[in-house]
């Protein structure tokens, strides 16, 4: 629920927040805890690259979009705070975080938007979440994973959250995970190489598996400029129409689905952004950046601007993504 109006400018849909006393993630985190090492925050043994402070200091955040031209900036949680574990204990953080998050963006004068958690492997739980952020200030929907035991968003629990967001109105952020496999052990490979996997499975996921088709309410975007699927599409397309498994749970082209979905500008590079904007609908791509990530797009709006839609194009995308 968004009462106050929001602030003029373009939005950038992609950035995280964290308040330090949520650092130990929830139960079941497949990572060890967050914490501060010399001032640079590290995820178990992991550095992230970027002072502590960075992911919980509103002030940086609303310094940043002075000095980078973002108007409004929505938060939502760091990927590997989502409550995926299935463990008890994961709802009391979600009402933690769900509660900081509309604190902080409630009342930062329409300049900030949340996305909430939800716990994922309790389907009545995150149900029942979901309709109290309809109700709670500053919050416009949820950011989930694309993975989740094993399955993507046709099927199990995400298939369900989807269904569920769907029929509250609220958005959905996409957001991957950076899981660990052996062969991505080295070169940061699980981030350059997995995470751009992990969200065109799920993209193939929601379009080959007619997710779409029968929420077509639902306000999706994925992240990273939708990671490998602007490259796999013409792919996907060629297999829909050759192979009866590839389009038995689908009707219609998957170009014709990709272009009814949101994708956000983090592409790093001026020839990606260009075929995804070529992929996407006119109002599908948004502006994002990854705050306060070391892969995050640094100038947000002029490189979405220099490659993309206009900044005034941008803004109505996102905010029709919000739905506001």
């Amino acid at each position: 629920m968004i009462s106050a109006p929001l602030a003029e400018g373009v939005i950038d849909v992609h950035a995280h927040w964290l308040p330090t006393e949520l650092f130990h993630l929830p139960p079941g985190a497949p990572y060890g805890r967050m914490h501060d090492r010399g001032g640079e925050l590290h995820l178990g043994d992991i550095p992230l690259s970027i002072p502590t402070r960075a992911m919980s200091d509103v002030p940086a955040i609303l310094e940043d979009m002075r000095a980078t031209g973002v108007g409004v900036r929505v938060l939502s949680a760091p990927p590997f705070a989502f409550p995926v574990g299935g463990v008890p204990g994961a709802g009391e953080y979600v009402t933690a975080f769900n509660d900081a998050l509309s604190a902080v963006v409630s009342g930062a004068g329409g300049r900030l938007v949340g996305l909430g958690l939800v716990s994922l492997g309790n389907a009545d739980e995150a149900r029942a979440q979901m309709e109290r952020l309809t109700r709670t200030d500053g919050i416009a929907g949820i950011a989930i994973p694309p993975l989740l035991a094993g399955r993507s968003l046709d099927q199990g629990e995400l298939r369900r959250v989807l269904t569920d967001a769907a029929d509250l109105d609220l958005a959905v952020l996409v957001h991957p995970m950076q899981l660990s496999r052996p062969e991505w052990s080295q070169h940061y490979l699980s981030n350059l190489v997995g995470n751009p996997v992990e969200s065109a499975t799920a993209v193939a996921a929601l379009i080959l598996g007619g997710v779409k088709e029968q929420l077509p309410r639902l306000r999706i975007c994925f992240v990273h400029g939708g990671g490998c699927a602007p490259w796999l599409l013409g792919r996907w397309t060629h297999g829909w129409r050759t192979r009866a498994d590839v389009r038995r749970h689908s009707t219609r082209p998957p170009a014709e689905v990709f272009g009814e979905l949101f994708f956000d500008s983090v592409t790093h590079d001026p020839g990606p952004m260009g075929l995804l904007a070529a992929q996407a609908s006119k109002g599908g791509v948004v502006c994002g950046s990854d705050y306060p990530f070391d892969m995050a797009q640094p100038e947000p709006v002029r490189f979405a601007t220099d490659h993309g839609p206009d900044a005034g194009t941008l803004t109505a995308n996102a905010r029709a993504f919000l739905g506001l």
